[in-house]
């Protein structure tokens, strides 16, 4: 299981986050993320060439895999802004708090076994009027597709790097002292229904 996660799950991921459908997400939120950013959960890097070099002073990059990072490496080498990494978990995130002017969270969320630690750390290193971003996919509002996400959870988590299916986005943000400033959500196209429900948008700090 180490071989597949450190080895081969990095690639999946890599090219499973990387679709096209995928890439248009984070076009919409990305750019929005301003001074110095954290994005937790930065995997292999795919939203590096998404920030705006001119709204954006420094980026850390917390990523605990250490095959996601050696993934990202070519992505990392181009960006023409500071990146720092972090290896560590979500629910450990080693910065001061009141020292992120933005927090980004894209196909994050799913994974984090401790989601209410970890924003709540996101919570607490946010400045007072920072911003969370996010872009995640969760909860179908469909009931039968959510009796199928129910269904293949158990496998999906165990094959896909911990990520899960069903947890309901808003709530885990609203319910760990943030308010939700502007959301939309929907079904992405080419993608199977159990698994292409998102919700993206902004939150901010009560």
């Amino acid at each position: 299981m180490a071989f597949y996660e450190d080895r081969i799950l990095p690639h999946l991921l890599h090219l499973a986050c990387g679709n096209r459908v995928v890439e248009q997400q984070r076009a919409k939120v990305v750019p929005q993320a301003s001074g110095r950013v954290l994005e937790v959960g930065m995997g292999s890097g795919l939203n590096l060439p998404y920030y705006d070099p001119g709204r954006v002073e420094l980026v850390w990059g917390l990523e605990p895999s250490e095959g996601m990072r050696r993934k990202a490496r070519a992505n990392a080498a181009r960006v023409p802004f500071e990146l720092r990494w972090l290896e560590l978990p979500g629910e450990e995130i080693p910065l001061e708090d009141d020292s992120a002017d933005t927090v980004v969270i894209t196909y994050t969320l799913c994974t984090i076994p401790d989601w209410q630690r970890a924003l709540g750390q996101m919570r607490r290193v946010l400045k007072p009027g920072g911003q969370l971003l996010f872009c995640e996919h969760g909860s179908a509002p469909d009931a039968g597709v959510r009796r199928w996400q129910e269904r293949i959870n158990p496998v999906w988590r165990r094959l896909a790097g911990g990520c899960n299916l069903n947890r309901a986005i808003p709530q885990l943000i609203t319910d760990t002292g943030f308010a939700i400033d502007r959301m939309d959500s929907g079904y992405l196209p080419k993608t199977p229904r159990f698994a292409g429900f998102n919700y993206w948008g902004a939150a901010y700090p009560r």
